[in-house]
């Protein structure tokens, strides 16, 4: 491996980072269509405000479970087949919501096309098997931040082909637009990268079907991270059942079956790790768990806000200043724009100064930023507004940034599985910040914000440790290979 970065080469490592970014990008062009989408959706259609919103949250909420799944599939099955099939499946399911005629038929396929936004996990995955761990941070940076700008590519370009088409199907053509270049480059990315570079290993966990932990004490703290995952998707069933658009009985079916799932995944958990922790784990396998929980409530804060605020804030300019569908869409799409340079920073400082210490800065940014929104008033001007929306974005986008600078680091043979969790979170936070911005107005849905980014602000202060050393990993033959940290 080359010590010395050069990213715009497309050669060896550079040309799969290159790709995998994209693949990234076309999965959030397809996924995230539906924040700059809305205003088009809910004029064409005649929705209220209240089934916008609660669009809003069922298009992030099966990317909950979807990132735990793909991240374990990740590990076992490798990247290519993984985010090709992401690729394609999602923009099929994408086709069919935007020819869907009725309000339930949209919501049912819009829960169901948020699958694709796992397509993440995949990435982070593969990129830490091309990429020494001293430059996993800005690789991982510039792969999320670029694929990110997906959001903004939607938002930059599907109002556009909306509104050159005649009448109120133009949402209908930009979506399928969009789904289709999705599927096209499925197809080509199968067939144009690898898992690893040549002669390298991928390593696999023992087992699959739950992550591996190193201690009992460990063990509980998983399955408590656990809850709010379940907790979201109950959430999002309460809030459908509020809008009446489910029943009582399919509600409380819905519980019960969460419940279940619960009850059977601690199961599963404890079996694949009883017998694990019981014969002890060899100290190369050990990793800390509290750093995998840190990282997820960052992750929380950092993604889950980025994938609310960037839902929301085409309607909020709309609503609160009485801006033009057009123009609102494009002012929102500078918020996503941000993950061009942001995010690859957050990375890149992380690998120069340190992960914690860039997280500790931009903690304290996002906390500051989204509490000044949360003083927010009509009577503001729109540019003071945008300009705090920009701080906020820049300080979340580089949090998440140096968040997978360090997931890599943790225990690379479940990098899919924690990634995946880590990811899972993002996506928790969106849900719970929606479902907050369907109850309340948005200076109190950005002051919220604010300060729940305070409290993980206090947890990564107290308790986050700076990855140190080294990591080791069993190749299949019996030998030991070294894979240093810092």
């Amino acid at each position: 491996m080359q010590d010395k970065l050069t990213l715009f080469s497309f050669k060896g490592k550079y040309r799969i980072l290159h790709l995998t970014w994209f693949a990234f990008f076309m999965t959030f062009v397809v996924w995230l269509s539906l924040g700059p989408m809305m205003p088009f959706i809910r004029e064409a259609l005649s929705l209220t405000e209240q089934q916008a919103k609660v669009l809003l949250i069922l298009n992030v909420a099966m990317t909950i479970p979807a990132r735990i799944v793909v991240g374990m599939l990740v590990d076992k099955f490798g990247p290519k087949i993984m985010f090709s099939s992401i690729l394609i499946l999602g923009g099929l399911v994408s086709i069919a919501f935007s020819w869907m005629q009725t309000y339930e038929q949209l919501a049912l396929l819009r829960f169901l096309s948020g699958f694709i936004g796992a397509g993440f996990v995949v990435g982070i995955r593969l990129i830490s098997e091309w990429f020494p761990a001293k430059q996993t941070g800005v690789a991982q940076g510039i792969y999320g931040g670029w694929g990110n700008f997906g959001s903004a590519g939607a938002a930059m370009t599907l109002p556009f082909i909306a509104s050159s088409f005649a009448g109120v199907d133009g949402w209908r053509y930009a979506i399928t637009a969009a789904s289709v270049v999705a599927i096209a480059y499925g197809v080509f990315y199968y067939f144009n990268v690898t898992n690893t570079p040549k002669g390298s290993t991928y390593f696999k966990p023992k087992k699959s079907g739950a992550m591996e932990v190193s201690s009992y004490a460990d063990l509980a703290l998983y399955i408590a991270m656990n809850v709010p995952l379940y907790l979201a998707l109950s959430l999002m069933t309460w809030k459908l059942r509020d809008i009446e658009m489910i029943s009582a009985t399919l509600a409380l079916s819905v519980f019960a079956t969460l419940a279940a799932l619960f009850i059977v995944q601690t199961l599963r958990t404890w079996q694949l790790n009883a017998q694990h922790l019981k014969a002890s784990v060899p100290k190369q396998h050990q990793y800390k768990f509290k750093q995998v929980a840190i990282l997820n409530w960052a992750y929380f804060v950092t993604f889950g806000t980025e994938l609310a605020v960037v839902s929301i804030l085409a309607m909020f300019y709309v609503d609160w200043f009485g801006l033009d569908k057009i123009y609102a869409a494009l002012l929102a799409g500078i918020y996503p724009f941000i993950n061009l340079f942001a995010r690859p920073g957050g990375g890149y400082l992380s690998d120069k100064f340190g992960r914690k210490i860039i997280l500790i800065v931009t903690f304290s940014g996002v906390a500051l930023s989204f509490l000044a929104l949360g003083t927010v008033e009509k009577e503001w001007s729109i540019y003071s507004v945008i300009l705090l929306t920009i701080a906020g974005g820049i300080f979340s986008k580089a949090g998440s940034g140096a968040i997978f600078a360090m997931v890599p680091l943790i225990q690379r043979r479940l990098t899919g599985q924690i990634a995946g969790m880590t990811g899972a979170f993002g996506n928790v936070g969106a849900v719970m910040f929606l479902t907050a911005n369907s109850l309340v107005d948005y200076d109190q849905f950005f002051m919220l914000i604010g300060l729940v980014s305070g409290v993980v602000l206090t947890l990564i202060v107290v308790f986050l440790e700076e990855p140190k050393g080294h990591m080791t990993e069993i190749l299949d033959d019996g030998t030991v290979e070294v894979i240093k940290v810092n």
